[in-house]
């Protein structure tokens, strides 16, 4: 069975529009069990599930943020497979098909994701080549930037039992976080479709709403350093990262006049010179 977890808050409009993208999926050889978590929203989003077809699961949190969210819905799912949408992106019909074939393809994997139509406000936008995803071993492309994306994973459960769940005291890059857990120990997958429509542009999303992304990401590179996880050559690749990272991040802090916060993450570094 694949379990699909659509966390959301509030969206509605989108939830349906990614529930029925989860309905239309074509050619699928195992059950899908799909469960929309709600994350504490203001909408009724139970009423508003009740007009999609099919059977959907459906568990509410008071609001707690999109790790929890989603570790919600794992400890939940019934399913041996995991994929997550996020409740704004869309997926095409032979999404999750294409993916049951790359695992027959390729029995050892753990992890794939497919690429991604990238849209804002309606108008699609091309990547840049840095965007490009990885596939193998690619620890070294994840610590720069978040490489894969959430609504195009399918993973085995067995996978998350070995690097543990989403972390909860992230309020963003999260996803980040679990995938720098990934890679530093397991080789990605990648199906060269474009199987997913990422949808972004509206005033809600995380990257709008929550300020100086890199502090997370700062604080994921410390976490996995102190771990004791990583070999000598991923120490140092991650080192490297992290002090460029922290250079510009506190650099910013005293633009803006946050000279504690500045200090607090030059101090956490003294650790790893």
């Amino acid at each position: 069975m694949i379990s699909v977890i659509i966390p959301t808050h509030n969206r509605s409009d989108f939830l349906l529009q990614a529930v029925d993208s989860v309905l239309k999926q074509k050619q699928a050889s195992q059950p899908v069990e799909l469960i929309v978590v709600d994350d504490g929203s203001t909408e009724d989003i139970c009423s508003a599930l009740s007009s999609a077809p099919g059977e959907i699961g459906f568990l509410r949190q008071e609001h707690s943020g999109v790790s929890a969210a989603r570790n919600l819905g794992i400890l939940a799912a019934r399913g041996e497979w995991l994929a997550f949408l996020d409740s704004d992106d869309l997926w095409l019909p032979a999404k999750l098909a294409a993916q049951e074939q790359f695992f027959r393809e390729n029995p050892d994997m753990l992890l794939c994701q497919t690429e991604e139509i990238w849209l804002r406000n309606g108008r699609r936008l091309n990547p840049r080549k840095y965007h490009r995803k990885p596939e193998g071993y690619c620890f070294d492309l994840l610590l720069e930037r978040c490489l894969v994306s959430p609504s195009a994973v399918m993973m085995h459960r067995r996978l998350l039992d070995r690097v543990g769940l989403f972390d909860e005291s992230l309020p963003a890059c999260e996803d980040y976080d679990l995938w720098l857990r990934i890679g530093c120990r397991f080789p990605l997958g990648l199906v060269p479709e474009q199987l997913v429509a990422k949808r972004g542009g509206h005033p809600d999303q995380l990257s709008a709403t929550v300020q100086a992304l890199d502090r997370y990401r700062i604080q994921s590179m410390i976490n996995l350093l102190r771990s004791g996880l990583l070999n000598a050559e991923q120490t140092t690749a991650a080192k490297r990262v992290l002090f460029a990272k922290s250079a510009v991040y506190i650099k910013g802090c005293r633009k803006r006049g946050n000279s504690e916060e500045a200090e607090n993450v030059a101090a956490a570094l003294l650790a790893f010179r």
